[in-house]
């Protein structure tokens, strides 16, 4: 593998886990349109879809948990909605990653542009702001999120991402959980969905384990800077910060799949 094409890899898999670990997002929202798009434009071959969906997988899996102990000292982590979500977004995942090998690039594509214009149309949708509130005030529809997590696990598991970033905004408009205990407890649930992904990726030989590698070492030292940075910020612009890089991405992936 050529040196520039590793400092290229390590480029973009510590920028998307930056952002991952300052937006409690698993970093696929980013790295998926950016490795399937940045490396040809440097003159390297590109990736395909479902390569890029089984680097993403294992990505997230190292990366999320790299931001959970990032975020453990905050006291942020909502026991009760990691269990009652990450539970049904596990089954979700394993039936979404297994059943990815049976779709064409085109269709896997279409289904992350699916989830990105979801996420960044409940984003942009006005919020009660509710930040003010201790884990043991805190109530959600448990039923309610157990479906939902389901839902984004099918499609967080064909596209090899965790769904943090449907889970956040699933979190912070229907089940009204506050902004930074969303974003924190969305990274424990990404990480448990990226388990039944990355099971599901490996076992159908979708995963390139070399630019894996690359991008998970990345991942695990930006991180918990982007967790450090994020307890630095306010919820507002967090949430602001979250919303443009959805939709922007959303649009990005329309328009390759429509031209």
């Amino acid at each position: 593998m050529e040196f520039y094409y590793v400092v290229l890899l390590f480029t973009l898999g510590f920028i998307g886990s930056f952002l991952s670990g300052m937006l409690g997002i698993g970093g696929a929202i980013v790295k998926y349109p950016m490795l399937l798009m940045i490396p040809p434009v440097f003159g390297f071959e590109a990736f395909t879809a479902h390569e890029v969906s089984g680097i993403s997988a294992l990505d997230v899996l190292f990366v999320s948990i790299a931001g959970v102990l990032g975020y453990r000292s905050g006291g942020y982590l909502n026991k009760s909605l990691i269990i009652v979500m990450g539970s049904s977004v596990l089954i979700g995942s394993l039936i979404g990653s297994f059943d990815s090998e049976y779709l064409t690039e085109i269709q896997v594509n279409i289904v992350y542009g699916i989830l990105a214009l979801l996420a960044a149309i409940m984003m942009f949708i006005p919020k009660k702001q509710i930040d003010e509130c201790q884990i043991e005030h805190v109530t959600f529809n448990k039923p309610l999120a157990a479906f939902l997590a389901f839902l984004v696990g099918i499609g967080s598991g064909i596209v090899g991402a965790g769904g943090g970033f449907l889970l956040i905004p699933i979190m912070l408009l229907i089940l009204r959980i506050p902004t930074r205990m969303a974003i924190s407890s969305s990274l424990a649930i990404t990480f448990i969905s990226a388990v039944a992904g990355s099971i599901g990726k490996i076992t159908t030989g979708q995963v390139e384990y070399l630019p894996t590698l690359i991008i998970v070492i990345a991942g695990l030292m930006a991180a918990p800077i982007g967790a450090k940075v994020s307890t630095k910020l306010n919820t507002k612009m967090l949430e602001n910060i979250l919303a443009i890089l959805i939709l922007g991405t959303a649009v990005k992936i329309w328009v390759d799949i429509l031209l």
